[in-house]
């Protein structure tokens, strides 16, 4: 007995850089472009029209880990624009498939990240989940993976290390007031359970 499949619909060719008509934000291509556009041009505030504000929203990626709720995913950008580090980023390679209350992105971003003299070219699988709010579209989730090991190293020590120090700033923690802590030094297991 052969089992029916469904035509999956090809792959859109045409990238989103941001650079796009946003338009009226009624079409996902538009929710999809302001989205980059605010990446790319670090608008925290263009970032904030684009996700959902409640605690629903969820971001799982190589730098942030996994956020809930706008606030902590807010947190993410905001180190992010902070930081001395450029990141530049497009999505591509990607199919569209939508409803009436949601429309879900899945496809590949290509992108860069430069630090002082340190350059990496970035290649991440993404899925974004956007759902409708009013006549317009609010992003829900964010996944994205890096899945060349190497270059998810490369881009976590490099972003990573950008994200968490500023110029002449030793890495540190937070405490629950937002008080700066040196960070303890790590030590390194070296194979037995008495070679610290």
């Amino acid at each position: 007995m052969t089992q029916r499949r469904e035509a999956v619909a090809p792959p859109i060719a045409e990238p989103i850089t941001g650079k796009e008509r946003l338009g009226d934000l009624t079409e996902p291509t538009e929710a999809l472009a302001q989205f980059y556009r605010g990446l790319n041009s670090r608008d925290l505030d263009l970032l904030a029209q684009n996700w959902d504000q409640s605690n629903e929203a969820t971001m799982d990626n190589p730098l942030g880990g996994i956020k809930r709720g706008w606030e902590e995913i807010r947190s993410v950008y905001e180190r992010i624009f902070r930081g001395p580090g450029r990141l530049s980023v497009e999505f591509h390679d990607y199919t569209l498939h939508v409803s009436d209350s949601f429309f879900y992105p899945v496809g590949r971003e290509r992108g860069r990240f430069e630090s002082g003299s340190v350059a990496l070219d970035l290649a991440i699988r993404t899925t974004r989940v956007f759902r409708r709010v009013g006549g317009g579209w609010r992003q829900v989730h964010h996944h994205g993976s890096i899945e060349d090991p190497a270059q998810l190293a490369a881009y976590q020590r490099v972003a990573g290390a950008a994200l968490n120090q500023r110029k002449g700033e030793h890495a540190c923690t937070r405490d629950s007031t937002g008080t700066r802590h040196p960070r303890a030094p790590t030590r390194r297991w070296r194979g037995s359970k008495d070679s610290w």
